[in-house]
């Protein structure tokens, strides 16, 4: 009890960190808000002397996230690293636009590939993502024409299409024992509550855009841009799950994080572009071991140039509503 009553709660900021906080955005706000998932995506940025640390705004650690400062081709920014899933994205993402005044975001990151016409490698920029991971999985008995539960309440749908999982067996000449008591999971689209509506009163989004003018602008770099790009809390090495999301979705980079910043800044606003390298063919390429560890620094490096050289693009226009 003693120790309680002289200890912050975990999830408060102190009046401290506000001060560090308001310092910034006078000094060096508004910023490019750099969103990276991994230490190795994030080091060759540290490493590169197109990123220079500002002297005048020192290192701010909040809530288990370290915020760094510095220019980039004259652009001031503010460089956060989330960590590995939705989940870690999601939250950095809500942390760094509660915090500092962002004009707008820039994520990168190595990604598995889910079109073979692409090459290990590649730097792609889609134009729009997807979550993929938040299903209703369908009881055993049921198929595509019978409704989901609380389908009719608004909660769930049929709208984006569902995998069955006896599509997938060894040996489906024989029908009944192809059938899979898994039977099929249906893919939806998240509840969100855009700034723009009214609080309480849900919306959905499955495939949210990224910025329109950050999506041309990458039209002057060496990059592929794809119309599509999908997360999910899942890492994917497995041939048939590629092929059918690429079929189905039309997926090219597919990954953890990038989804998750695209929802949270779509909410808030806030103009974003998600850059991804691939560094293999998801559940492809050798049959002994994915490619990932043997191309992950030549993909990570390959996503850092571009982002290097993407960032000094956005200027004084970025002020306006060009989402």
């Amino acid at each position: 009890m003693a120790a309680a009553a002289v200890t912050p709660a975990a999830g408060f900021i102190s009046g401290k960190t506000w001060r560090a906080v308001r310092r910034a955005n006078r000094v060096g706000g508004p910023f490019v808000g750099l969103v990276v998932p991994n230490a190795y995506e994030m080091d060759p940025v540290l490493k590169n002397p197109s990123f220079k640390p500002r002297g005048d705004i020192p290192i701010l650690d909040v809530q288990g996230r370290r915020f760094r400062f510095g220019t980039i081709g004259g652009q001031s920014v503010v460089m956060v690293m989330t960590g590995l899933s939705m989940l870690n994205a999601g939250l950095t993402t809500q942390l760094l636009l509660s915090l500092f005044n962002v004009k707008g975001i820039v994520h990168w990151g190595i990604a598995g590939n889910a079109n073979e016409d692409l090459q290990i490698g590649d730097v792609t920029i889609p134009e729009y993502w997807a979550h993929l991971s938040l299903w209703n999985w369908q009881r055993y008995g049921d198929g595509p024409a019978n409704e989901l539960p609380l389908e009719a309440a608004g909660d769930y749908t049929r709208k984006f299409g569902f995998l069955n999982f006896s599509d997938y067996t060894v040996g489906q000449g024989n029908k009944e024992l192809a059938a899979n008591t898994l039977n099929s999971i249906w893919y939806q689209p998240e509840e969100i509550f855009p700034i723009s509506g009214t609080p309480e009163q849900r919306q959905h989004a499955f495939w949210v855009p990224v910025s329109k003018r950050y999506y041309d602008l990458a039209g002057k770099l060496e990059v592929t841009r794809v119309p599509r790009g999908c997360s999910a809390n899942v890492y994917t090495d497995n041939a048939s799950y590629r092929q059918f999301i690429r079929n189905h979705f039309g997926c090219t980079p597919v990954e953890m994080e990038s989804a998750a910043v695209a929802l949270v800044a779509h909410q808030l606003g806030v103009p974003f572009v998600t850059i991804r390298s691939l560094s293999d063919l998801a559940g492809g390429g050798s049959s002994l071991s994915n490619e990932a560890a043997t191309f992950l620094a030549i993909a990570a490096q390959n996503a850092v140039d571009v982002m290097l050289k993407f960032v000094p693009l956005l200027g004084a226009a970025d002020e306006h509503d060009d989402r």
